[in-house]
């Protein structure tokens, strides 16, 4: 009985009715996707102990499935844990908790010294009296001081001027940094390029006394250039206190002080550009001015665009201790700019209405013309200071 029983064991009967030996049957099964008693997969095993091995596959098939589906159907939670419509922001502030602790101070320094003196704008629309009434005391008058400015014949000439200075400042300061940059850019030597870069960025440092008073001892009539021309049979000059040649003086001013500054900016903007493109640009037999032109231009126009926006919207910011201080010299006609003129006849007069009526109208002013300027960034390809959406 038992070699029978082995005999019986170690043989099985396929679909096709032949005999093949033990475990066959199950392969067989597992090729035509049925087990020997005619049921599926899940209905028998090899010798009994496949069934309850397959069952449990499928049962775990079955539970993957069902969550799958829940998930797809939008019930329940998916795998990762978020919830079905993604990260909350209650998920964002206990993931990056530390960063927003880390911001709190900035916060509330921002609000405290940006935001809340806004509220002073109400003196505008107000005959503020500074000294009896205050802001709470002091009687609405509307738009009257608005339209005191804009009947004012000096306020029109001085906002002239003021952007007379400024395309002057435009054309004549603003490709100078880009130049520096592109001519460090192409030092071979890192130690000359650092001497340089720092005997360019030195007199940012500089106050606007300091630099004036400079300008003055070399430029002035008792200047150095002026004496030494009088000691070689030359007529002397003064330029600083000629009115027609103030705006290029104080834009001489200004590139001597600031130009160090802006090449910093587009020294880190061409840090960036890849060498791979430099070295593809001379095995196509391009020279170093058309690598320029095509490698590196391409490479700083995004951040130069971008400072022409901020530039263009400051337009009317012009620097006000450098013009305050030569402003006697030369003369208020050729000097005085929109912080000069506010200054004089609104703060110093005591007509603190008039001065932040004037204020408003250069803030928004500025506005206007960063969201034009930034528009034109947008038409020409560029970013600006915000995307297009």
């Amino acid at each position: 009985m038992k070699p029978r029983a082995t005999a019986a064991a170690g043989t099985g009967r396929a679909a096709d009715g032949t005999d093949v030996p033990a475990g066959e049957d199950g392969r067989h099964a597992a090729r035509d996707g049925s087990t020997p008693d005619g049921g599926g997969r899940d209905g028998g095993g090899r010798d009994g102990t496949d069934g309850p091995r397959a069952t449990g596959r499928s049962a775990v098939s079955r539970a993957r499935g069902g969550r799958s589906g829940k998930a797809a159907g939008g019930g329940g939670r998916p795998a990762s844990g978020l919830p079905s419509g993604g990260i909350t922001w209650r998920h964002r502030l206990r993931r990056d908790r530390t960063l927003v602790l880390m911001t709190v101070p900035a916060i509330v320094l921002l609000l405290i010294f940006n935001y809340i003196p806004l509220l002073g704008n109400i003196v505008a629309f107000q005959n503020y009296d500074v000294y009896d009434l205050g802001i709470t005391g002091s009687p609405f008058v509307g738009f009257d001081n608005f339209t005191r400015i804009f009947d004012d014949y000096r306020f029109w000439e001085v906002l002239i001027n003021t952007l007379v200075i400024f395309l002057t400042q435009l054309i004549l300061f603003f490709p100078i940094p880009i130049a520096i940059a592109l001519l460090l850019n192409s030092l071979m030597s890192a130690r000359v390029k650092a001497w340089v870069q720092a005997i360019v960025y030195l007199p940012h440092f500089f106050s606007w006394v300091l630099v004036v008073t400079v300008f003055q001892q070399m430029f002035g009539g008792a200047g150095l250039v002026a004496q030494w021309l009088r000691e070689h049979g030359h007529e002397g000059f003064d330029l600083m206190t000629n009115p027609g040649f103030f705006k290029f003086l104080v834009t001489a001013q200004a590139v001597w002080k600031d130009a160090g500054w802006g090449v910093i900016v587009f020294l880190a903007a061409l840090a960036a550009v890849n060498t791979d493109l430099y070295e593809a640009a001379a095995v196509d037999g391009a020279g170093r001015w058309r690598r320029m032109w095509h490698v590196t231009l391409p490479a700083l126009r995004p951040v130069i665009a971008l400072l022409l926006v901020l530039r263009v919207g400051s337009a009317l910011n012009l620097d006000f201790e450098q013009i305050l201080l030569q402003r006697d010299q030369v003369g208020a006609g050729a000097s005085e700019i929109l912080d000069t003129y506010i200054w004089w006849t609104g703060i110093k007069t005591g007509d603190f209405g008039y001065a932040a009526a004037a204020g408003i109208f250069k803030g928004l002013f500025s506005v206007a013309m960063v969201l034009g300027a930034n528009k034109v960034a947008h038409m020409l390809g560029e970013q600006g200071v915000y995307s297009k959406k």
